[in-house]
């Protein structure tokens, strides 16, 4: 009896391929595919969680874009708060004579300009005083000219106004070579100090006013502004307060591990496969050389 045909059929071997030979055979490129198609969906789970690990901190805060009367919200002397600050806010009151003042250094649209800015006087109880930055000019002669225009328009006047509500900067004190007159920054400490003496508080912030409707009476609207010579000064809605959720943080960064994990489990299978492959063939070798051994002891 034969013993080479009685042995079981094992795989034949063909050549000694390498790693990356092995990888695009048709069967892991299938693999790498699937693992491709995984990771994806680890990934997009990992962008989910980290598109959710920021978020607003109020949500159930007011809606900053409505107008709210500014008496009901802050008081004169009060500091500048969240719930005030950024937000759009309305008074009703006039404007002081002679308190106008050219605040120098501020940007409309992309262009550097001025703003022309009012002591606005709110009418009511508690009432207050408030620095109104009322319309934007390209340069301080346009802004004198605009002050003028403006102040005789307004005298004797009662308005109603709404703008937003925002902190004053920082006092900034000009150069040596500059003329000390000139105001450089929308300090409201600093505007108060250059009024007329007046009875009551001021607001510690100041007001970027918006033009009014054209239908309303006692508002002081965009064709108003343009009379004087001057622009609507941009309003931009301060970002909204969020926050850091780290656990979310945490679970994206698990997705992105597990996108890697499935990469990596593609390769260890495909190199598994190289590796058997080898063995293979080195059995195969080993054998070999001992039917050779055993041939002649056979024969004898």
């Amino acid at each position: 009896m034969n013993d080479t045909a009685a042995r079981p059929k094992r795989p034949h071997y063909e050549g000694a391929p390498t790693l990356a030979r092995v990888m695009v055979m048709p069967k892991w490129i299938g693999a790498f595919l699937l693992a491709l198609l995984v990771a994806g969906g680890f990934a997009w789970l990992g962008q989910w969680q980290l598109g959710h690990a920021i978020t607003i901190t109020a949500e159930d805060a007011i809606d900053g874009e409505v107008s709210r009367p500014l008496t009901s919200v802050t008081q004169a002397g009060d500091s500048v708060t969240d719930d005030s600050g950024g937000t759009v806010l309305s008074a009703s009151g006039s404007f002081a004579e002679g308190d106008y003042d050219i605040v120098e250094q501020r940007r409309n649209g992309g262009q550097d300009g001025t703003w022309l800015v009012g002591h606005f006087e709110v009418a009511g109880s508690p009432g207050g005083h408030l620095a109104l930055a009322i319309g934007w000019a390209e340069d301080t002669a346009a802004a004198a000219q605009a002050l003028t225009k403006f102040e005789a328009m307004a005298a004797g006047q009662t308005f109603d106004i709404e703008g937003r509500y925002m902190p004053g900067d920082a006092p900034v004190v000009p150069r040596p070579d500059q003329d000390p007159d000139r105001i450089l920054s929308m300090s409201s400490a600093q505007l108060v100090n250059l009024w007329q003496p007046f009875d009551g508080r001021a607001y510690a912030g100041f007001m970027v006013m918006h033009p009014g409707p054209v239908d309303k009476a006692n508002s002081l609207t965009a064709d108003t502004l343009s009379d004087a010579g001057l622009d609507v000064i941009d309003s931009v809605p301060p970002l909204p307060v969020q926050t850091v959720n780290w656990l979310n943080v945490f679970y994206a960064a698990e997705w992105v591990v597990f996108a890697g994990f499935a990469i990596f489990f593609w390769y260890r299978l495909a190199r598994d496969d190289w590796e058997k492959i080898h063995e293979l063939q080195l059995l195969e070798a080993a054998e070999g050389d001992t039917e050779q051994t055993l041939e002649p002891t056979d024969a004898q």
